[in-house]
């Protein structure tokens, strides 16, 4: 049976997968980095049978603007995996793509990150996944050492870090010192929830109905944690449809009005920072007045949210060089590097 398993491993590529809530990526052994797209599945419904209709790019593209026929899924909420089926589909799609159609009988060994609040039965539903998918091994690594790996911090040091890793779904906040997790929280606050108060806010004003994507455009571009100094900062155009008049239109807001949009769901992140802070050993706590906070994830990107960070803990704050794929890299050296190995856990 070995000997089996031996044969179908031999010539695989071992992957990491980064199995985040917004967007899906890949790290391939000696090769870093090679698919970087969108965590959604297109679903087409012909006479009552359900079949994949797209996966990533191109299912992200019918969000929002599909028939009564197709739906598109976004199989993880909040970090963790809401709909079984559809996300081994997913990660199926994404090895086959990676792996490509002629390794039929390769197996490789996967290590997937998950939030370190996902709960045994979320870690099991993410371990079957993979292994329905074609894994021979899966082995698991919580997403803010991830983090702080691809982020270059000292983990296996007896040196407090602070890391927090503000991904679609969670923001995860650790204290990480000699390869394990002294004191982690995971806050169910993300870029999800940045979308949905833009979308709220600007209902709220403006009567108007913006779509998801409009709301995530806005969040990339012109997002900011704190009012532009000048009160105002750029002015943004907006088109939707007219919860008054039923019609669409086009509104200009600027952006102290999205800064005030995102204060609550950054307030939430502050909170969760500084709950940390008060649990953290007293050591750990003088490391972490050196060493400061580091900031990766794709909401690390909104505007001036270190400068806000600064103020309200009266720490060092730091955004890592690419705080996107941060865990993706940190849960590839994890695979690769043996100094690391010891983070991995198995489901």
């Amino acid at each position: 049976m070995s000997f089996l398993s031996n044969l179908f491993k031999f010539g695989s590529q071992n992957m990491a997968i980064d199995l985040g809530t917004a967007n899906t990526l890949v790290y391939v052994q000696d090769q870093g980095i090679v698919l970087n797209e969108p965590s959604v599945v297109a679903i087409e419904t012909i006479n009552g049978i359900k079949r994949v209709k797209a996966v990533g790019d191109d299912a992200k593209m019918m969000m929002g603007k599909t028939p009564d026929s197709i739906e598109a899924i976004r199989p993880l909420r909040d970090g963790v995996i809401a709909d079984i089926e559809i996300a081994e589909e997913m990660i199926k799609h994404f090895i086959r793509k990676v792996h490509g159609k002629r390794n039929l009988f390769r197996y490789p060994e996967i290590v997937i990150c998950v939030p370190s609040g996902s709960t045994s039965v979320e870690k099991r539903a993410i371990r079957d996944a993979a292994s329905n998918a074609g894994a021979s091994e899966v082995h698991l690594i919580l997403e803010p050492m991830a983090a702080a790996i691809g982020a270059d911090m000292p983990v296996t040091e007896p040196v407090g870090s602070m890391v927090v890793d503000i991904g679609g779904g969670t923001t995860e906040v650790a204290v990480l010192s000699l390869r394990g997790l002294a004191y982690t929280t995971s806050v169910r606050t993300g870029g999800d929830k940045m979308d949905e108060a833009i979308v709220s806010y600007v209902r709220r004003h403006h009567n108007l109905l913006i779509g998801d994507a409009t709301a995530e455009r806005i969040k990339k571009d012109y997002g900011i944690a704190m009012i532009p100094e000048d009160g105002v900062g750029e002015i943004i155009t907006l088109k939707g449809r007219d919860l008054v008049n039923g019609v669409p239109k086009e509104i200009t807001i600027n952006q102290a009005h999205v800064a005030e949009a995102l204060s609550e769901p950054i307030g939430a992140i502050v909170e969760g920072v500084r709950i940390a802070l008060e649990n953290t050993a007293p050591e750990l706590a003088a490391d972490i007045v050196d060493q400061g906070i580091v900031l990766t994830g794709g909401g690390a990107l909104i505007r001036r949210l270190d400068e806000h960070l600064r103020e309200e803990t009266g720490l060092p704050v730091s955004v890592a060089e690419d705080p996107l794929t941060c865990v993706a890299i940190g849960t590839g050296r994890a695979m690769e590097d043996p100094v690391y190995r010891g983070v991995l856990m198995t489901a």
